[in-house]
């Protein structure tokens, strides 16, 4: 039931944004969303999709918010974004998020944005970590021991 709502105010989204206010008074389901947010060396990302992962509802990275390079991976700017998002989708009526966390790079940003989520009053649901883990690669390059400088 609570797709065939979300499709709905989806659709009520596109047409007025009045009517999805409307629209959101008076359905009772909690809506909730898939959030996303994977820390790199260079910036975070931020990203919050429907729970099927389809249609991208908000995105959001650490240089939106910053005019310096430098400052694009740090914890500040990926509290911001995470804030950021939160604020779009308390607007479009979405009050509960799944977190799937991906870690792929060396950066610190993800743990910044999971922390800012409950400062926003979004009810939390599931914390998973998505992480890609190759079962069984080809040789990486630099043999046994390593690259030796």
């Amino acid at each position: 039931m609570a797709i065939s709502v979300w499709k709905w105010i989806l659709w009520l989204k596109r047409k007025n944004k009045l009517l999805l206010h409307l629209a959101h008074k008076f359905a009772k389901v909690r809506m909730s969303a898939v959030f996303r947010t994977s820390s790199l060396l260079s910036t975070t990302l931020v990203h919050v999709a429907g729970l099927s992962g389809r249609e991208t509802i908000v995105k959001n990275t650490g240089g939106m918010h910053v005019k310096a390079d430098k400052d694009e991976a740090s914890l500040y700017t990926a509290m911001l974004a995470a804030q950021d998002v939160t604020e779009r989708c308390k607007q479009v009526g979405i009050t509960a998020l799944h977190v799937k966390l991906c870690a792929m790079g060396p950066g610190s940003g993800a743990q910044a944005a999971l922390c800012a989520l409950p400062r926003s009053e979004v009810k939390i649901g599931r914390i998973e970590d998505v992480t890609p883990i190759p079962t069984d690669t080809t040789r990486r390059k630099g043999g046994r021991r390593g690259r030796r400088l």
